[in-house]
């Protein structure tokens, strides 16, 4: 469907894909609250993007990453990629690249809190807001952010949710993701895709890279930023909804993925 309407400053000629008729090389953008659409969608630009308020998914490959608030995710050029969220509000900040350094790390994905100097050089760059025409000061600005990216990178591995492409993993893991709040017992999901215990066990670690406990302990951190986002609950309330017996065992749980304590805005 044709779509005139600039999206991060791209033309959609036809459903998630983009015309980049722009001479600028590096350029800001920020809308509050912005929705972007649901569909997978693909563009010429590499993608830095900034949760400055909420949490945003984002669907790439055979891969789901988490970004949280104050965190960021770069997007290597040409990368099919959809986000979704659940949050009341998200605000995210981007910055298209055209051109950027012959270095591994931009041909990559990677999902890391946003250092302060990182996140003050981002505010900084909304006085140059959606504007798309050359100008010196901004383009030196904004390269100086991408050049020092990789120095800015703590990644953090954990908030990668890795998808498994067999059919039976993915039903072991849409229950586990619907019933995260309850212990699923490893039989049980071993009858649920038709594999023997081991047999399950080991194909999952095969093809995630990951346990099947360390998949449900990943899944439940991710369901309680989702719920810290509410502000509607106590931490301990938290803990409970997402399957944790008590508050101390969240905590420690938590702590180990985000390396951080969990905290109620």
């Amino acid at each position: 469907m044709q779509n005139d309407t600039p999206k991060c400053g791209l033309i959609e000629q036809k459903q998630g894909e983009y015309t980049d008729n722009l001479a600028i090389d590096a350029y800001f953008w920020y809308v509050q609250d912005w929705k972007h659409d649901a569909y997978t969608h693909v563009h010429q630009r590499g993608q830095l993007t900034y949760v400055e308020q909420g949490y945003q998914y984002f669907h790439l490959g055979a891969k789901t990453y988490l970004v949280p608030k104050n965190h960021v995710i770069w997007i290597p050029s040409n990368q099919e990629h959809r986000i979704s969220s659940e949050a009341q509000t998200v605000h995210l900040r981007v910055a298209l690249f055209k051109t950027v350094p012959n270095l591994a790390f931009f041909q990559q994905v990677h999902v890391f809190l946003a250092p302060p100097v990182l996140k003050e050089m981002l505010l900084y760059a909304s006085k140059w807001n959606q504007v798309v025409d050359d100008n010196p000061e901004q383009a030196l600005f904004i390269q100086a952010i991408l050049r020092n990216l990789p120095e800015f990178c703590q990644e953090k591995e954990s908030l990668h949710i890795p998808v498994p492409s067999h059919p039976r993993l993915l039903s072991v893991c849409n229950y586990i993701n619907a019933h995260y709040n309850i212990t699923c017992k490893v039989d049980e999901l071993a009858m649920l895709a038709q594999l023997s215990t081991r047999s399950l066990q080991r194909l999952f670690k095969q093809e995630t890279g990951i346990t099947l406990q360390k998949y449900t302990q990943l899944i439940r951190i991710l369901k309680s930023i989702e719920l810290l986002d509410k502000q509607e609950y106590t931490l301990s309330e938290i803990a409970i909804q997402v399957g944790y017996k008590s508050l101390s065992a969240f905590t420690t749980s938590y702590h180990t993925i985000m390396k951080s304590s969990p905290r109620r805005k």
